[in-house]
């Protein structure tokens, strides 16, 4: 079989133009191939020239659609040395109030949408007096008679025992007070279902409060900014712009966590 592969015409081509020299350029194409690879043919090995092996193939890797659209969300963070920029605005003040803002937030939580009900579930209540808006915790003193009952005695100030109880009505929490002279009882509702998609609304309600206060800060902030741009280069103010827009986006992000935990705690 060896022997007619020799004689076949394409054989005795082959040799003839190996004797020539046209196929020198091949040969050294096949000698590069044989000293890079990391392979190479048993018959190369054997000098065997006419075995030709493959040059390596090479395959270039497009981005995918979704990973180009997940380059294409990511905004570049801005980091500014706050020292750098106090004399257009204090970056130190704008976050201080966002971090009073989720402050807040997290205290409104804790005292209105708590499942366990305590003394100090009332403190937060306003009361409309003709000196105005007052705590109730500081015109009536708040006590827990039971897992079902609160009692607010108001006989230090009685004459606010109206408007107390007004307040308690019109409160957050549904209660249903009962007054006996200058004493204030409370029955604290079962903690239904109900009850508990009630209060997940509220802190929806608390979490978009929050999220405005938020950009009012920042609005107030871009304001400032673009008062002060006399003298400052367009890049700084855009700079200090999207320094003021990511510490929103940072603080809003944070609002939504309380929110999603704090749901999750009163739906269970």
């Amino acid at each position: 079989m060896v022997s007619q592969m020799l004689c076949a015409p394409w054989c005795v081509s082959f040799v003839k133009d190996m004797a020539s020299g046209r196929l020198r350029p091949l040969v050294s194409f096949i000698r590069g191939v044989q000293a890079t690879s990391t392979r190479v043919s048993p018959l190369l090995q054997h000098g065997c020239p006419h075995v030709v092996i493959p040059p390596p193939c090479y395959v270039r890797h497009y981005a995918t659609k979704k990973s180009k659209a997940k380059a294409k969300g990511q905004v570049a963070k801005v980091s500014i040395n706050a020292a750098l920029v106090e004399d257009i605005i204090s970056l130190e003040e704008v976050q201080e109030d966002m971090a009073t803002v989720l402050a807040t937030l997290k205290e409104d939580f804790s005292r209105n949408l708590g499942i366990r009900t305590s003394p100090g579930a009332l403190d937060h209540i306003l009361v409309t007096t003709k000196d105005g808006k007052c705590p109730l915790n500081q015109l009536g003193q708040i006590s827990m008679k039971s897992s079902q009952l609160m009692v607010v005695n108001m006989t230090s100030n009685p004459e606010a025992t109206a408007a107390v109880t007004r307040a308690l009505q019109e409160s957050s929490m549904k209660l249903n007070p009962e007054v006996e002279g200058t004493i204030i009882r409370v029955p604290i509702p079962k903690v239904t279902r109900e009850h508990r998609e009630n209060l997940a609304k509220l802190a929806k309600e608390f979490s978009n409060k929050a999220k405005e206060s938020v950009r009012r800060v920042r609005t107030k902030a871009l304001v400032h900014i673009k008062k002060a741009k006399e003298g400052v280069s367009e890049d700084t103010v855009r700079l200090i712009e999207k320094q003021v827009q990511q510490m929103a986006d940072s603080y809003t992000a944070d609002i939504d966590k309380q929110l999603a935990t704090k749901t999750k705690e009163l739906l269970g």
